[in-house]
């Protein structure tokens, strides 16, 4: 009888933990979840969504707002927006659509 109770609680306590983790991720903003995944886009990305990326301030941001279009995401380094240094940080998270 011990081992059936057992069992009924350790399941409901899962349920319960998985539900809970469920809803904690649907209570995070859509932007949040989106850009973990998605690459953020030299092309049409604001000053302040540029800012967010490692070694990115406002002045970097300018700078890569001014440059654009941009062919290729190491166009960066390549018209000297942004050092190498930087681009190694951040070429994992941006990416340059072209339209």
């Amino acid at each position: 009888m011990k081992k059936l109770f057992s069992a009924l609680v350790f399941s409901a306590l899962a349920v319960l933990s998985v539900n809970v983790s469920f809803a904690a991720d649907a209570a995070k903003p859509a932007s949040v979840q989106a850009t973990t995944t998605e690459k953020l886009d030299i092309n049409t990305a604001t000053e302040q969504q540029l800012t967010t990326l490692s070694g990115v301030g406002e002045a970097r941001a300018k700078d890569i707002i001014k440059g654009r279009p941009y062919k290729a995401k190491d166009d960066l380094v390549k018209n000297k927006i942004i050092p190498q240094s930087v681009y190694d940080k951040i070429k994992e998270k941006i990416i340059a659509k072209q339209k």
